[in-house]
This record gives C-alpha cells, structure tokens and sequence, in this order.
C-alpha cells in the first residue's frame, strides 16, 4: 500500500499518528498469516502537507506497482492524488479529508471513511445557534481545505436562514495570522469557526483574543485535537471540535477500547489521538476488503473495490459502517466535543 502523508511540518503529528493506528491492524493480520499468505506491506512518503509533492510521491508509487493507494492526510494533497490515482485505476482508499470533492461523484476506486465537512458543520452551527449565536465569522486555511470549510458553513447557516458575517484566508503551512485578526475582529462576531490545522488556529485564538473578542470557537476535525490541547492548554477551555471518531482517551466506546487494548500491547509507543483511531479503523476496514476479495480468490484491485463493496452494513469493533456498489463513503458519524482547559476533552 503506498501512502503519501505529512511527516514533516506543522501536521506532521497528523500523519504520523494516522500512520502508526494503521499499521497496529497490519501489525496483527501479518502476525496471523497476511491475507492469503501474503503480508501487507506499508510504503510511506512523506509530503509535508504540500499538494506538488503528494503529486510526486503518487506518480511513484503508482510507478512502483503499488497495490493500492491508502491513508492520504488532508485535502489538497488527496485533491491531488486522486485523479493520478482514477487514471491508473488504483484504489484510492480512505483520505483523511471530510471534502465533497472525494465524495462526489462517486468513483469506482474511491472509498471514503469519515463524515464530511458539511455533517460537520452542520453539527457546528446548529450547536451555536442552539446557544443563541446568529454572527458567525470563518477563519479559512487558503486552499481547498478552506474552500471545503466555506461550502459547509455557508450550506450550514444557510440551513438555519443566517449568512456568513465574514471570511479571512490564512496560507497553508503559515502561521501569521495577523491579516486575519484585523479583518475579522472588527465584525465583532460572537462565533469564529476556524477551518485550518492546530497551529495556525492556536495562533489565531491567542491573537484575536488581545483584540477584546470574547467569543467563542469551533473547529473542524482535521484541526489536530490533541495537538490543539496541547498548544493552549488553559487558553482552549471551550474551544469545540466537532469529531469523526469515538473518543480515544478513555475505554467507553468498543472500537476505542480495541484501538487502546492494541496500542498497549505494541508496547505504548502509538498516541492515543483522533488521527491514530481513525488510521486504526481504516486500517480495519481495508483489511475487511482484502478479506472479502480474498475469499472469493480475487485478491487483486479489481477484486478489493469489490471486496469493500460487499461489506455492506456492519460493525467494526462496534463503529457501524456501510459500503455498497453505490455507497463508497462508510461512515456519517459525527460528535460535538469541547476543551476543558485542563488537558481534557468533553464530549
């Protein structure tokens, strides 16, 4: 499986704990026998987060033979990725991106695990209107991922019959968050949602609050939770994050339980994070492809675009997913979490 992810920078975290649940699940199906007898094989490249370089690392890896394409983390190198990969006809198997763009249209070779910006948003903004909030601003990352972001809040408030007060665009990879601070906190929203990775929105939090605004904060998922806790640590009590996952840091849902119980017995050295649960069950969901193909002694690509397809409606580890001939996007499961400001997480 070749797997193009950030391993460097400011997600590298990301990446990095993406890569480490997933190959917890290829860890123990090797140690079993593989699939077929034959061992699943995790080919790693990273890039930084930059969409030229997911470019380069594809066309190589689609140049090497890779059996499938896995694991991509974020929206413009999946962007990227994705149409290289629909070119060769290689599997293109869950991007770490809530985008419409992988989701829609529906492509043979692309499956999608996590819920997209839209569901997440859509959370957002009706708990915010819930706590009588009408004046929403969008700190943006300035790409495809922002991009993403705009579409859902826009839908997201539309849907409550508010419109956006006000947008500012940060770079990806960048931390000055200056411009921004100067065109959003003059609207005097009483919500910002941010759409970018932790360090960025850590900046910005810090940044926006010397100006007076006292309101509150949503992020979306890819925002990096852990890390965000992490970067503020008083300073993020009541920052949302809405969430893909079950929580990882304790036993309460069953797939988080088995993602710990297995970390643990690889000897603790994989971050107990939202990014390395989701690798873990993506990691499971692939393996219950190739399972699918194998048994039906089509273990091939064709024969794993098949094997996800006949998943159907099931449990892994107690997370429901469903996948058919005209559902490629497994799960639409999505929480509103909250930081308590004491390095925990609310739920």
């Amino acid at each position: 499986m070749g797997q193009s992810v950030p391993l460097t920078g400011p997600t590298a975290h990301l990446g990095r704990n993406y890569v480490q649940g997933a190959q917890l699940v290829f860890d123990q199906v090797n140690a079993a026998g593989g699939i077929g007898h034959r061992a699943i094989e995790l080919r790693i490249q990273d890039d930084g987060y930059e969409a030229d370089r997911c470019a380069d690392n594809t066309r190589r890896f689609i140049r090497e033979g890779v059996f499938a394409l896995f694991g991509y983390v974020g929206t413009p190198t999946s962007l990227a990725a994705m149409p290289l990969a629909l070119e060769a006809r290689v599997p293109f198997i869950a991007p770490r991106t809530g985008a419409q763009a992988v989701r829609e249209p529906l492509h043979s070779q692309v499956f999608v695990l996590r819920a997209s910006y839209r569901e997440e948003l859509s959370l957002i903004v009706a708990r915010l209107r819930a706590r009588g909030v009408s004046r929403v601003a969008l700190l943006r990352q300035a790409d495809s991922y922002g991009d993403a972001g705009l579409d859902g809040l826009t839908r997201a408030l539309a849907a409550q019959g508010l419109g956006l007060l006000g947008q500012a665009g940060i770079e990806r990879n960048s931390l000055d968050v200056s411009a921004a601070v100067r065109t959003l906190a003059p609207l005097r929203p009483e919500a910002i949602v941010l759409v970018c990775t932790y360090q960025a929105a850590a900046a910005f939090i810090r940044a926006v609050r010397k100006t007076g605004f006292g309101g509150l904060f949503a992020a979306v998922s890819f925002v990096g939770t852990q890390d965000l806790i992490d970067s503020l640590g008083r300073e993020g009590a009541g920052v949302m994050i809405s969430q893909v996952m079950p929580s990882p840091y304790n036993d309460v849902h069953p797939l988080a339980a088995q993602f710990r119980a297995a970390a643990r017995k690889a000897g603790g050295h994989v971050a107990l994070t939202y990014s390395g649960i989701e690798g873990y069950l993506a990691g499971s969901v692939l393996v219950a492809g190739l399972q699918a193909a194998q048994r039906v002694g089509r273990l091939s690509r064709e024969g794993l675009v098949e094997g996800l397809e006949s998943l159907g409606q099931r449990e892994i580890g107690g997370f429901p997913i469903e996948l058919g001939p005209k559902r490629h996007v497994a799960s639409n499961f999505v929480e509103l979490s909250t930081l308590v400001g004491d390095g925990s997480l609310r739920t």
